[in-house]
Parts: structure tokens; C-alpha cells; sequence
């Protein structure tokens, strides 16, 4: 049989899967029928855009014009000459956590219908849509008629099932030609489970990965040629099996790597008993610029009630003290070694003016206390069915406050993230490792490969995708601007 696997991109509260990040879902599914010798090609959104939209023609931005991320990350592979060689197509889309993308852009599942209008192929969807997907915070889940689709399906894999195929998918890289942060799972669901807006609770129950299958899959994307790995696709990294031997397994036998870096970890779990010397392996094991992205979601105590939410203000600020005690040490990219990172979300249940009030007051202690944020994402909630926050409320919240969430996310940008960034990264401090990714005009946007990195703005047109290193030279919001140095 002949599979063609469409990555439209995924990203969920658990993981990523975005460019420069490659999920998990692509990658499972390929080594799956791989193994059972089918011949399966892998393509994205973009090589289908390039092909339907564009007639296979990849201009050059001019002067005045931004690098075309629609068509920015495709394969070695033409998606015209796949089509026509295809039995079956499984199309890997859904987004729950919505955010700004520098150089790609995830595929709704209007786009996507529309791009594969016309095309005669035994299509399945799979991936987070199949709970919904929604590009744009504070609107319900998009609703289109499914039945394009000849099939919707769950391609979910035991984790004892995912360590035999590993080898196999990590062949995959053989048609990507980009280099690709590796997102690696440690665990489903949650050990908490019980906000009201998250999904992962509805996907799976809480089940570790044991830590010889992490080991094990990351270094065969190693051996394959990857550099970059984070493990990310999980509730709590600290929760992990074995979080301090994985990190040292991990470096034992990937020598070379370039990035290691987390993402999620509950406030709860940095103060537990074992938290300290989890935050310390983290330091001693992983690279520079690393973020333990701590979901907060609020800082008022009436939200966190309403919502069921996992951590409490007080027990927040504990954390991000920690964290900084052993992570706020500069490494040898420039960047700090691991610093925390908070997400606030707009739109829960019983959300009102104190709730912004209680937001800043708690942020502007972080800062009056001399600690460091790497950064604080804000965005608006995403409403899921099945979640409780669809059941209770919908956007009940987010159309009563809906005015008010510019001039709130506007004062912590001013007051809290620009002097935090100056903190960060004052005017001098040298970044390395930093790849050239897009233009916009006559400014190259660059970033360092990770966990949320630095948007990096240099004045000028430099070769794209090549690695270089800069100097500091201004701040604005929430990037800097630099300046190439040899």
C-alpha cells in the first residue's frame, strides 16, 4: 500500500509540532506502516500549498516583501507527483494552543479541505482535530462537516508499541531537508487534570513513558542525524520517569547533541520532594536558553478555584524562585541555563477586573524581587467540547472581558516583559548559535533553536538558514535587535 502523510502541524498544551518542531504524530504513523512495509512519503501543508495555490513556483521575496511562510517548510518531495501515487492519505492537524508562528503556518481544516478539493484519494483525518481545532484564541473549535473526509481516526499508539518503531521513524528525516527539533514524548494526559479548558485529560489518561524508551528514541533521531530534541509532550517533565536518569542517559549517549532542552512543569511538582535536584540535572544536563513553561493561567484566587486550576499564586512564586535559584546562571550561548516561564490565559470561568489586578500585582513581585522570566505568553482561551470550561461557561467570559484584553496584555508587554527583557539580555550581552530564518523587508528575523527562543531582529538581508552570532543592540516588546559579530 502507498500512504502519503500530510503534516499540517500540531500544537497542543502537551507538545509541539510546528516548524521548526517535528510532532510526534507524523513520525509515529510513518515508522508504524513503514515496519509493516508499506511505502509511505511524508509531505506538509506546504508542499501541498506550493503545488495548489502557487502552480510550484517558489518566488523570492523582494526588497519590500516578508519571506512567504506558507511555502517556507516543505520536503524533498513534490506533492503533484505523490498525489498521483497515493492509495491513501492521512492528513496530521490540530491546534489547541494557539500561537504566533515566525516561519510556518499550521492548516485549518478549511484551508486543508479546500487544497485537496477535486484530488481523488482515500483521505483519513487524524491528530488533535479530531477533538477540534481552532487557529484563534477566544472562538470555539472550528466546526466543518467531516464527512470530506472518507475516515476519522485515532492513530494513538502504547508507548510499548511506539519503542519498536522508533528506529524506523526516524528515518523520516530523509525527506526533510530543514533541520528539525525533535519533540520527544514522556508522557499522556495529566497527573493533575482537571483545568477547565484543557483537553489532555479528554485524550488520555496519565500514563509515563519509561525512561529506556525516551533514551532509546532519542538516540535513534540522533544516530539519524538530529541535534536538537526537546523533551516537550508532556504535562510535567518533572513527573517524568526518572527525570534525572533520562537527562544523564540522554547525554551519555548523544555526545554531540546541540539543544536539550523541557517544556511544561507544574509549580507543585518544582517545590515537591525530589523538585531541587530534578532543577539541578536540568541545569547540569540540558542546554542554555532552557524554559520550564509553568501554566499558571491565572494569578487570581477566584479564577484558580472556578476553574480547578493546578497551582496556587503562592506556590507559583515559590517556583520561579527555585527554578532561579539554579537556572539563572548566563551559558555559554549567551542565554541563561534555565529560567521559568509563565502562560496566562484569558477568558476563564469567573474572570473579571481583579483578575487582571491580581495578573499584574503578582508579575510586577516577580520583577521587584530581581528574578527572571524568560517569558509570559498570554493568550486567549480556546473553548473544546467536553471540557468543563464548554460546559459551564463556553465564552461566556471571554465576550464579557473581550474589551478589556489589549489594554491588559498592553500593560504587562510595558511594565513587565520590556524591563524583564532588558534583565534578560542587556544591550552587549553576545547570543551564539543563532540561525537566520526570514526576512521582512530589508531585516533578517533570526532565533536560537529551543524552548521558546528570543526573536532576534538584524537590520540588512542575510543568507537564510545559516548559523551566525550577534550583539545586543536594542529591545523592543518582547525581541531584540542585534548586530552580526564575527
Amino acid at each position: 500500500m502507498r500512504y502519503t502523510i500530510l503534516d499540517c502541524y500540531t500544537d497542543e498544551a502537551s507538545g509541539l509540532g510546528v516548524p521548526p518542531y517535528l510532532g510526534t504524530y507524523p513520525r509515529y504513523i510513518y515508522g508504524k506502516l513503514t515496519s509493516e512495509g508499506h511505502d509511505v512519503t511524508y509531505l506538509t501543508i506546504d508542499d501541498v500549498r506550493l503545488w495548489r495555490k502557487y502552480k510550484n513556483v517558489k518566488k523570492e521575496p523582494s526588497v519590500k516583501e516578508k519571506t512567504n511562510i506558507l511555502v517556507y517548510n516543505t520536503t524533498k518531495n513534490s506533492a503533484e507527483k505523490v498525489f498521483s501515487n497515493t492509495d491513501t492519505l492521512i492528513v496530521v492537524l490540530g491546534v489547541h494552543v494557539p500561537g504566533k508562528y515566525l516561519s510556518a503556518l499550521p492548516g485549518t481544516l478549511q484551508e486543508v479541505i479546500s487544497l485537496l478539493h477535486g484530488i481523488n484519494v482515500h483521505t483519513i483525518l487524524t491528530g488533535p482535530a479530531v477533538l477540534g481545532t481552532q487557529l484563534e484564541g477566544g472562538k470555539f473549535f472550528e466546526k466543518v462537516d467531516l464527512n470530506f473526509f472518507d475516515d476519522v481516526k485515532d492513530f494513538t499508539m502504547s508507548f510499548d508499541d511506539v519503542g519498536k518503531i522508533v528506529t524506523v521513524s526516524a528515518s523520516i528525516l530523509t525527506q526533510i531537508p530543514s533541520t528539525r527539533v525533535i519533540e520527544i514524548e514522556t508522557s499522556r494526559g495529566c497527573n493533575v487534570g482537571k483545568c477547565s479548558f484543557c483537553t489532555e485529560p479528554l485524550k488520555n489518561c496519565f500514563v509515563n513513558r519509561s525512561k529506556s524508551s525516551v533514551v532509546k528514541e532519542v538516540k535513534a533521531f540522533y544516530n539519524a542525524g538530529a541535534r536538537h530534541f526537546r523533551l516537550g509532550k508532556q504535562a510535567d517533565f518533572y513527573s517524568s520517569d526518572d527525570p534525572i536518569g533520562m537527562l544523564k542517559d540522554i547525554r551519555k549517549n548523544c555526545p554531540a547533541i546541540e539543544v536539550l532542552h523541557i517544556d511544561n512543569a507544574n509549580p507543585n511538582s518544582v517545590l515537591g520532594l525530589k523538585g531541587e535536584a530534578i532543577t539541578k540535572a536540568i541545569v547540569e544536563y540540558c542546554t542554555p536558553g532552557n524554559i520550564a513553561a509553568l501554566g499558571v493561567e491565572s494569578f487570581d484566587p477566584v479564577v484558580v478555584k472556578a476553574n480547578v486550576l493546578n497551582t496556587s499564586p503562592l506556590v507559583a512564586l515559590k517556583a520561579i524562585k527555585i527554578i532561579n535559584k539554579y537556572g539563572a546562571e548566563r551559558g555559554e550561548n549567551g542565554m541563561h541555563k534555565f529560567l521559568p516561564g509563565i502562560n496566562i490565559i484569558f477568558g476563564l470561568i469567573d474572570e473579571s477586573k481583579q483578575t487582571h489586578t491580581a495578573n499584574i500585582n503578582a508579575l510586577q513581585t516577580v520583577l521587584d524581587e530581581n528574578l527572571l522570566l524568560r517569558r509570559i505568553n498570554i493568550r486567549q482561551v480556546s473553548v473544546f467540547p467536553g471540557t468543563l470550561l464548554e460546559k459551564k461557561a463556553g465564552n461566556k467570559f471571554v465576550r464579557k472581558n473581550k474589551q478589556y484584553y489589549w489594554k491588559w496584555r498592553n500593560e504587562i508587554r510595558q511594565k513587565i516583559d520590556f524591563p524583564m527583557l532588558q534583565r534578560l539580555v542587556p544591550v552587549g550581552t553576545v547570543l551564539s548559535e543563532v540561525y537566520t530564518e526570514m526576512y521582512d523587508g530589508k531585516t533578517t528575523f533570526c532565533r536560537q533553536y529551543g524552548t521558546y527562543p528570543l526573536i532576534i531582529g538584524v537590520k540588512g538581508r542575510l543568507p537564510l538558514k545559516e548559523k551566525i552570532k550577534i550583539k545586543v543592540v536594542d529591545h523592543m516588546l518582547r525581541s531584540i535587535v542585534g548586530e552580526v559579530v564575527e
